[in-house]
């Protein structure tokens, strides 16, 4: 939402604002400090392995921790939440990334306020159930063909990858899909579909980086503006990417969020 007396810029931010996040995606004005320990949280596959392309980008920039979780368990936000919360570092300065279905946990466990937490990523993701309608088809996800199929193959790749899709993403997609069970995508998606956290949001007292992708075909922008409306002070980057935005754009990406980071430390 755009401040008051202020023009709006695309998707509804202000003027201001998009200047601000214009400002993050540059890299030319990085800070020498070392920048915080990097908690990388899953999308909805859960095996970090989708972060490959940007860990490639970061290179030796940022020192980064993966957060997994388990390919036949983890099937609940709050089991997810505990595995993520036992990965945080007790001893060192550090900021959360929460990608997609990870966004939530990121949200809960940055409400917290644990010791060292510096700031917050949220990554084409959301605070409550960005469509509303899965709530009301759940009763058909047990029967929906998540991938083994050509059909659900092809339809995964157009919701998250789109025309963006290279020869290396898409094996790497395929690899992800073969480790996951669609019992488990299934039980996830169930999750999303209860999800609320605007009221952690609200309790969140770091900076809060959102990356939007412009060409999202999961999370729609409004989801963006629901965590700006709670949470005032987020600073929104646009990118021109499909949903799998840190695999799509992941040098785009790597600046942003090593730019965030390094102004933190």
């Amino acid at each position: 939402m755009a401040d008051g007396g202020q023009s709006a810029g695309p998707a509804g931010y202000s003027n201001r604002d998009m200047s601000r996040a214009l400002r993050y995606e540059s890299s030319t004005t990085a800070v020498s400090r070392t920048p915080p320990l990097l908690i990388l949280l899953p999308g909805l596959d859960g095996t970090g392995e989708f972060f490959q392309p940007l860990l490639e980008s970061l290179g030796q920039t940022v020192q980064v921790r993966v957060v997994r979780y388990p390919a036949d368990g983890g099937l609940d936000y709050r089991t997810c939440r505990d595995i993520a919360r036992a990965a945080l570092p007790t001893d060192a300065p550090f900021v959360l990334l929460g990608e997609s279905f990870s966004g939530p946990i990121a949200i809960e466990l940055a409400a917290a306020a644990p010791p060292g937490l510096l700031g917050v990523i949220l990554c084409v993701t959301f605070a409550r159930n960005p469509r509303p309608r899965l709530a009301i088809i759940r009763p058909l996800l047990p029967y929906l063909p998540f991938h083994g199929t050509k059909t659900s193959v092809s339809l995964s790749r157009w919701l998250v990858l789109g025309r963006w899709i290279t020869p290396r993403v898409r094996e790497l997609h395929l690899k992800i899909l073969s480790m996951v069970p669609p019992a488990t995508l299934r039980a996830r998606l169930l999750a999303v579909a209860d999800c609320d956290v605007r009221e952690a949001l609200g309790r969140v007292q770091v900076p809060v980086l959102c990356l939007v992708a412009k060409h999202d075909r999961l999370i729609p922008r409004t989801a963006a503006r629901l965590i700006r409306q709670v949470a005032p002070t987020t600073t929104v980057i646009e990118l021109d990417a499909p949903h799998c935005l840190l695999q799509c754009m992941p040098d785009a990406a790597a600046a942003a969020i090593t730019t965030f980071t390094r102004r933190l430390s």
